[in-house]
């Protein structure tokens, strides 16, 4: 694979042909079974017709130039487009289009066994606020890792988040600039030592939950000490999961009485598995002959010593 020394690739020039390629890229190269060559600078006659290529794609694709709303529908228009394209007559094969070439040819490629897992990986200490700053952008983590250096894996659309090996969070990637993207759950300790956060903290303001549990969420704010009977629910919820809060709250609200007690009450009503009405017993270990009742053995116990 001929490169043109663009800087994801190449970190540094020497003397000729010599290359320190990037890191990541080499892994890249290894996992594919590549080989990667730079070119000479300013030796536009090294990489053939890829000049005239590319002129090509350009007028095959983006000819007139298309506008899409995100990276996906721009992604499926150039997927379909292909496909058109392979339609066409094969330039040393001309009885054959491009895409019946390619179905002969793909049984003798080499099979991708594994996916290329391409990230970007940089360590970041996690901020008091429980914030990691990453391309002038904050991602949230959760609070019990504030202080402790984690990994942070920066692909095309995500953040992943790493301690401990395992994945703590993860963010779409943002490409703006001093974004605050947090993850509500993250807070979760924070808001059980400060419930009063919930009314005005950052990542609580604009907290989209289902509208049963706004509606409860809202009712319980008015009520003294609504905000930590909503953070005992929330915790309730981590436990078991969102759909049964939901559930627990529409219950609630459909009964007229709204509060933390009687919500907890439904939740662990609907999450508790139901109990067996009897226990089937074994075959095995039913017994075939009753013991007889015999008080006399109790008196072994005395030491041989009788009480009148």
């Amino acid at each position: 694979m001929i490169y043109d020394n663009l800087k994801s690739v190449v970190d540094v020039f020497y003397r000729g042909k010599e290359r320190q390629f990037n890191r990541r890229f080499l892994v890249l190269a290894n996992h594919y079974l590549f080989e990667p060559v730079a070119c000479t600078p300013a030796s536009g006659w090294e990489k053939g017709q890829v000049e005239n290529q590319v002129g090509n794609i350009r007028e095959w694709l983006f000819t007139p130039l298309a506008r899409f709303d995100n990276l996906e529908a721009l992604n499926d228009w150039l997927r379909q487009r292909c496909l058109d394209l392979a339609q066409r007559n094969h330039p040393t094969e001309p009885t054959q289009t491009i895409a019946e070439c390619f179905a002969h040819e793909r049984p003798l490629l080499r099979p991708v066994l594994a996916r290329f897992d391409g990230y970007v990986e940089q360590l970041v200490r996690v901020s008091s606020t429980c914030l990691v700053r990453i391309d002038r952008n904050r991602y949230s983590v959760p609070a019990n890792f504030v202080g402790q250096v984690v990994s942070v894996r920066l692909t095309a659309h995500q953040v992943g988040i790493v301690a401990n090996e395992q994945i703590i969070a993860c963010h779409p990637r943002q490409f703006e600039r001093d974004q605050l993207i947090c993850d509500p759950w993250h807070y979760l300790s924070v808001l059980e030592k400060k419930p009063g956060a919930l009314r005005n903290g950052a990542p609580f303001v604009q907290w989209s939950l289902p509208e049963a549990i706004q509606q409860v969420r809202q009712r319980l704010m008015k009520q003294a000490k609504g905000d930590r009977q909503f953070v005992q629910l929330l915790v309730a919820a981590s436990e078991t999961s969102l759909e049964a809060l939901t559930v627990a709250c529409e219950l609630a609200l459909e009964y007229g009485t709204v509060n933390a007690a009687v919500i907890l009450n439904e939740l662990r009503r609907l999450t508790t598995p139901e109990r067996t009405s009897s226990i089937p017993l074994l075959e095995s270990i039913a017994l075939t002959v009753e013991p007889l009742a015999d008080c006399a053995r109790y008196d072994h116990l005395l030491g041989g010593c009788r009480v009148h």
